[in-house]
């Protein structure tokens, strides 16, 4: 029987386990959920407890019921998001993730010390909030007693790996979400953490993607009946493995990781000028890099609207009823524009707020479900438009995630776009990491042969031209409206 390649997803609502054959295909999946905490405004915290024991739930139910054997396990998760743990490994505080918002002086402090040009030339990143630097700042200066105490900052994906192997270590990807990482070394940027009094010894050793972390505990092989034998391959950053399993691993096509949140993703040779476009060295291979934009509430949009429409918390049947509802309304919802900008921020604008223009008592819930669909999409379009100002125009995109399951939204995105939305059937993140963990293990030669085995796209959205003019003049209202994104 072929062996299974597992991969593990600390993501933003829960963790995942999902088992994968070599041709791709899924064998299983579990899912652990976890809340997020809204303590004041800009903030979002979560238990990092429970990155570590529901990983470790989900993992075990799957392992139980897979019947065959497993030559790897790979991670990914959601980044950049920190907890400081103790010499023990236990957390020193709740995580901080990615959509806080509270470190914006301490990114502007940094900025103002080293120059944008410099900075986004060593590291690929122009530090924010939203980067793991600016938050262990944050806690240096409001929180000393922990800061003082931290022995390891742990990245979700991090803090399972070392509750697998009991080893530390981290993958560039990941490290390079810190805004600490020397891109183009892919290391550690000494000369910054020295000027920054940050100690080394307190980061995880950085390794390629594809690497070993290390085997499963003895204890926690015998407890789940499993090889300690079984490799932990460091994986990538969950955007980063998304683009990997939606077969972006050359220039052109441009991956969209519907979540929560979206992050945009394509290839480049080399790093580009561009101080609005983010990058992470390549995992698939010592060269080349990958860039990013993303949005912060896209799926927690429809979450919000779906809220809002049932008085409840979401249920899957819910999101097939806000399409139904935008399906009942006109494209441009009737004028009725929203910037669903709902997370206190955007990771490039942390003062950016959510609004809606145009609202009529002539607007219904179905104008509302569209324009929502609507404002992603305009969201959507803007980073494109930044990708393509910096590098080539994009030729089309490919969508996975719990969004991309919504025909009517991808065909949104089509029309607003002008470009090809193609949606990756089952979850690109975790086929991406089930690869990576495939290149670690060596049942795949190289990328080449791991696409080639396992991605597999759904029919393309094709633009509807007559639609072109209307999101044109809408998407330049969104642009007044968000002052640019």
């Amino acid at each position: 029987m072929d062996s299974a390649l597992v991969a593990i997803d600390v993501g933003t609502s829960g963790a995942r386990a999902s088992a994968y054959t070599a041709q791709g295909q899924e064998l299983a999946e579990v899912r652990r959920p976890y809340s997020t905490v809204l303590p004041g405004e800009g903030r979002a915290e979560q238990d990092a407890r429970r990155w570590q024991s529901a990983a470790l739930s989900a993992l075990t139910s799957l392992v139980k019921d897979l019947n065959r054997p497993i030559a790897a396990i790979g991670l990914t998760g959601q980044c950049p998001s920190v907890v400081p743990l103790d010499h023990k490994h236990q957390p020193l505080r709740p995580g901080i993730i990615y959509r806080d918002n509270r470190a914006t002086a301490e990114a502007a402090q940094i900025r103002a010390r080293f120059g944008d040009q410099h900075l986004h030339q060593l590291t690929g990143h122009l530090p924010a909030a939203f980067h793991v630097a600016a938050k262990i700042l944050w806690i240096r200066t409001h929180e000393p007693e922990v800061f003082k105490a931290t022995h390891l900052w742990a990245q979700p994906s991090d803090y399972v790996a070392l509750a697998l192997t009991g080893e530390p270590g981290t993958d560039w990807t990941v490290a390079a979400a810190t805004a600490l990482l020397d891109l183009k070394d892919r290391k550690w940027a000494v000369g910054l953490l020295k000027q920054l009094d940050l100690d080394e010894a307190t980061l995880p050793p950085v390794r390629p993607s594809w690497s070993v972390i290390g085997g499963l505990r003895p204890a926690l092989a015998r407890r789940l009946k499993l090889d300690p034998g079984i490799p932990v391959i460091a994986g990538a950053g969950d955007s980063i493995a998304c683009a990997i399993g939606a077969g972006v691993t050359v220039p052109g096509p441009v991956s969209e990781m519907a979540g929560s949140s979206s992050c945009f993703n394509s290839v480049v040779p080399a790093p580009l000028a561009d101080l609005d476009i983010t990058h992470y060295p390549s995992a698939t291979g010592p060269n080349g890099y990958v860039t990013e934009v993303g949005l912060n509430t896209t799926g927690e949009a429809l979450d919000w609207l779906a809220q809002l429409f049932y008085d409840r918390k979401p249920r899957p049947g819910d999101y097939l009823n806000i399409e139904h509802a935008a399906k009942a309304a006109p494209p441009g919802a009737d004028g009725l524009l929203v910037a669903p900008v709902l997370g206190d921020g955007e990771r490039d604008d942390p003062g950016l707020r959510g609004t809606a223009t145009g609202l009529s008592l002539r607007h219904d819930r179905n104008a509302w479900a569209r324009a929502t669909l609507e404002g992603v999409a305009f969201g959507v379009r803007a980073r494109l438009d930044t990708l393509q100002r910096a590098s080539r125009p994009p030729t089309e995109l490919r969508v996975s995630g719990g969004a991309a399951r919504i025909a009517l939204w991808n065909q949104i995105k089509a029309d607003v776009t002008g470009i090809p939305v193609i949606r990756i059937p089952g979850d690109s993140t975790a086929a991406g990491t089930a690869m990576l963990a495939g290149l670690g293990a060596g049942v795949y030669e190289d990328i080449n042969q791991a696409i080639k085995a396992a991605y597999r796209p759904a029919p393309a959205a094709e633009p509807d031209p007559r639609h072109r003019g209307l999101y044109d003049d809408l998407y330049a209202r969104y642009l007044a409206l968000t002052k640019g994104g």
